[in-house]
């Protein structure tokens, strides 16, 4: 019963290293994203969706192409 508590202690002690390190390396900026902002101008453009065309529309503007052909 007691090798419970002690693999308790340690892995609450692990946990608290673990804490503290992530804390550490967020605040000097360890996970700062400096290369998205590099790219940004990019891909600033969004995506333009096109009106879907009905089978008549599309038959019709494949006769007018073949026609100024």
């Amino acid at each position: 019963m007691s090798v419970i508590y002690v693999l308790l202690a340690i892995s609450i002690l692990v946990a608290v290293i673990f804490f503290i390190a992530f804390i550490v390396s967020v605040k000097s900026g360890q996970y700062d994203d400096s290369y998205t902002p590099s790219v940004r101008m990019l891909f600033e453009d969004e995506l333009v969706k096109t009106p879907k065309t009905s089978a008549k529309e599309f038959t019709k503007k494949k006769i007018q192409l073949n026609k100024q052909v």
